[in-house]
């Protein structure tokens, strides 16, 4: 008895593809391609607008304004010539790198003093309900009213800068960590309660953690703010190396249109690149497990 084998040929038929593998592949395609556009139109859109605003200050300048009135607003040539392209015009990058030393000092006091209140306020509900008054109130005052009180206590001179871009970026710091720290997950809480575990494994282990999304969001709303706090020491006070503060001040009592709009110009880009480089640490340090960032890339 002989068994005989018999060879499947190449024209055999094949089994037809599974719908759902080929739904999900074309649902990941159209992932790619929505993420895709997101991405080009997060770098298109700010270009265009940017393109439309310069265009716009040309017309203004060259159809709006008359010859004789044209140093209220030069054109943006004459103020990147005069302001940055200028040999002579190197006060404006070094004021730029001293507004930026006040501005991150009196960050990172703001920070470790707002992190501190905002953690005794989320460890008791007296603390919290003695404390939020305050800190709301540290918001209404006028920094405009306090910075010539602030001179008057502690001089005109770097410390005060400082000061001021404490009180001004103090705010943003505890509400976000304090809401951070209250946002932990209820149920995680009572699993740790079931480990008898005390307020400081609690904190650490929990409620820092949970709440690191929400601190990179109050350091990048200060980080704006402790420019401006800079910029508005530094030009009130007046004293020792000028700033971007003391600089505008200088410009605008000249009437040099090109350095004092130049002067603003570099302003402007410090508060971006910081607002930026907080963003971009919260995303390295949170963005691999915190959903907030992920959602926001995909949108």
């Amino acid at each position: 008895m002989t068994t005989t084998t018999r060879l499947k040929s190449d024209n055999s038929p094949t089994l037809p593809a599974d719908p759902d593998s080929n739904r999900a592949g074309h649902e990941a395609e159209r992932a790619d391609r929505r993420r895709l556009r997101s991405k080009v139109g997060d770098a298109v859109l700010p270009i265009a607008v940017f393109f439309g605003f310069i265009g716009l200050w040309y017309a203004i300048t060259y159809l709006v304004l008359a010859t004789d009135r044209r140093f209220l607003l030069p054109p943006p040539h004459d103020v990147i010539a005069e302001g940055f392209a200028n040999p002579a015009r190197g006060d404006i990058l070094t004021g730029m790198w001293l507004t930026a030393q006040v501005a991150l000092v009196g960050l990172l006091i703001a920070f470790v003093i707002g992190f501190s209140v905002a953690v005794l306020m989320s460890q008791a509900k007296w603390v919290e309900r003695s404390l939020y008054p305050w800190a709301v109130f540290s918001q209404t005052v006028p920094i405009l009213a306090l910075v010539p009180l602030l001179g008057f206590w502690f001089g005109f001179g770097w410390s005060s800068r400082v000061i001021v871009c404490v009180v001004i970026a103090l705010f943003p710091i505890i509400i976000n960590t304090l809401e951070g720290l209250n946002s932990a997950d209820r149920r995680l809480h009572d699993l740790l309660t079931l480990k008898h575990a005390n307020r400081w494994t609690r904190l650490v282990r929990l409620q820092i953690p949970a709440a690191l999304p929400d601190i990179f969001v109050g350091l990048r709303t200060s980080a704006g703010l402790a420019v401006i706090g800079a910029i508005v020491g530094d030009f009130f006070f007046g004293k020792g190396e000028p700033g971007l503060g003391l600089l505008i001040s200088r410009y605008s009592s000249r009437l040099q249109s090109e350095e004092m709009l130049a002067t603003t110009g570099a302003a402007c880009l410090l508060g971006i690149l910081v607002f930026a480089g907080f963003g971009w640490l919260g995303k390295q340090i949170t963005g691999k497990w915190d959903d907030s960032w992920s959602d926001r890339d995909q949108h």
